[in-house]
């Protein structure tokens, strides 16, 4: 994990910041996310069937993009933040599916960081890379503002 101070974050604008280490996408998580989310659709969640018709079943899109947070904390830790809050995301493509079982990671970069609200908006452009493909399953920029101490 690469530490960086607060004041040093503007330093880090076009660099990419790091990479996770690959998580698994099983099916126990699919299905939690499609009772989270009421999103049941049969290529999700119904194994024998997307098996069958399309070689098996595929993660959510928004499962997938709701990784990032979670991927991120592996890979990036800001010394003297107070708070950071979720800011939203600009543009968020799905470029490929994950299929169930497969495993993903993070890949970072700093696009842009601003003052707001009396802290700083970071944006980052977030790809989610799924093993042995070469096309990426999801490319996102994400704004996060934090706070210093």
């Amino acid at each position: 994990m690469q530490p960086v101070e607060f004041k040093d974050l503007p330093g880090l604008i076009g660099q990419e910041i790091g990479v996770s280490g690959w998580v698994e996408v099983g099916q126990d998580r699919v299905n939690q996310f499609a009772d989270a989310t009421g999103d049941h659709q049969w290529i999700h969640v119904d194994v024998e069937r997307a098996t069958r018709e399309i070689g098996g079943p595929i993660v959510h899109g928004y499962l997938t993009l709701s990784l990032i947070p979670w991927l991120s904390e592996g890979i990036f830790q800001v010394n003297g933040v107070a708070r950071a809050l979720n800011y939203g995301s600009d543009k968020v493509r799905f470029l490929n599916m994950v299929k169930v079982g497969k495993r993903v990671r993070l890949r970072q970069k700093v696009l842009a960081v601003e003052p707001r609200a009396g802290g700083l908006s970071v944006k980052t452009e977030c790809t989610v890379e799924i093993e042995g493909e070469a096309k990426p399953a999801c490319v996102a920029e994400t704004i996060s503002v934090l706070f210093g101490d």
